[in-house]
């Protein structure tokens, strides 16, 4: 009996023993799961400030142009403030004198403001009436009186195109059915609302520079489309014409190489650039056969510049001499009895 009892309590000591060694191991285990749990938060806590901060760089690049459209007299407008039922969607069309009546303030002057301009001098007087404390009104215009957008200079179809909201300068060109081979990149808008100072607009030769010249248009602007320089060769070419400065700018080699290059004939070191200068026609002489060699820098010629390769008579002459023998040499083949 007394052995049973010992055996029973060296039974319990050893599951005492067990139990708290068990123990032991697992605080170890479950004393990191805390801080991970712990760390997981933060992990979770930065996402908020770089969402905000990539809607504040992308704010730039979609710019709300709206605020910037000016109303005009007989436009149809939408008026809301926020909070109040008298101006909850109220459309009111503009007089022929530029005012409006509105509910609580009367007749107010707008034609002539911006968009911005307008929802500004309505807070304003709903504060100094004391209507509201702080009045948010926002102004939608929902239709133009002089909607028609003006697309003149170098497109397919100029004229008047209806272009009513937001639209661009893309559009507008499109409108006109895009621009003539002879357009050059340099764009003038005149805005309806500050006709003094008209934009001038430089579209990109690259899809980056194209996407920062498509600026926004407003109904009434002007769009002209300016005319591109052209650079005259002639002489001793093999297709003397005028040829278009796509890119602005353009260099004799590629003038001359827009005219398929020089005849075998052209004496290119006689060649001359002729240019206007305040009336007067000057000529510079080009070594143009040291620049289709690399043995000299090529040079830049600028709109109406006239590149002129004359004709080398002595090697014109040899040249019929050759022409001359080849063609009696081959009716000597031709005809020659055997």
């Amino acid at each position: 009996m007394n052995s049973s009892i010992r055996s029973l309590l060296s039974l319990c000591v050893i599951l005492t023993f067990c139990l708290g060694s068990s123990i032991g191991q697992v605080h170890p285990q479950q004393t990191p799961v805390a801080p991970s749990s712990s760390s997981a938060t933060p992990m979770v806590q930065p996402v908020g400030p770089p969402s905000t901060s990539n809607t504040s760089a992308s704010s730039p690049k979609t710019p709300d142009t709206s605020s910037e459209m000016t109303v005009g007299d007989g436009d149809l407008l939408e008026v809301s403030v926020y909070g109040a039922p008298d101006f909850d969607k109220k459309e009111i069309r503009v007089s022929r004198t530029g005012d409006v009546v509105l509910p609580m303030i009367g007749q107010t002057h707008i034609g002539g403001l911006t968009v911005q301009q307008a929802q500004d001098l309505i807070a304003r007087k709903l504060s100094q009436g004391e209507f509201f404390n702080d009045p948010q009104v926002s102004i939608l215009i929902k239709e133009y009186v002089a909607e028609g957008v003006s697309v003149l200079g170098e497109v397919q179809k100029p004229g008047v195109y209806p272009l009513p909201g937001q639209h661009r300068l893309f559009d507008a060109i499109s409108m006109a059915g895009g621009t003539t081979q002879k357009a050059g990149r340099v764009v003038s808008i005149t805005r309806r609302n500050d006709p003094d100072k008209p934009i001038t607009v430089t579209m990109g030769s690259d899809v980056q520079g194209s996407t920062e010249g498509n600026v926004p248009i407003f109904p009434g602007d002007t769009v002209v489309v300016s005319k591109a320089g052209i650079v005259y060769v002639v002489g001793d070419v093999k297709l003397p014409g005028g040829f278009v400065m796509e890119h602005g700018s353009m260099t004799v080699l590629q003038a001359v190489a827009l005219a398929q290059g020089a005849n075998p004939t052209a004496a290119l070191n006689s060649s001359r650039l002729i240019r206007k200068v305040n009336g007067e026609q000057q000529e510079v002489p080009i070594q143009l056969k040291e620049i289709l060699s690399s043995k000299a820098p090529d040079m830049k010629v600028e709109a109406d510049d006239i590149v002129f390769v004359p004709n080398s008579a002595a090697k014109s002459a040899l040249r019929r001499s050759l022409e001359m023998a080849v063609q009696t040499a081959s009716g000597i083949a031709i005809y020659h009895p055997y």
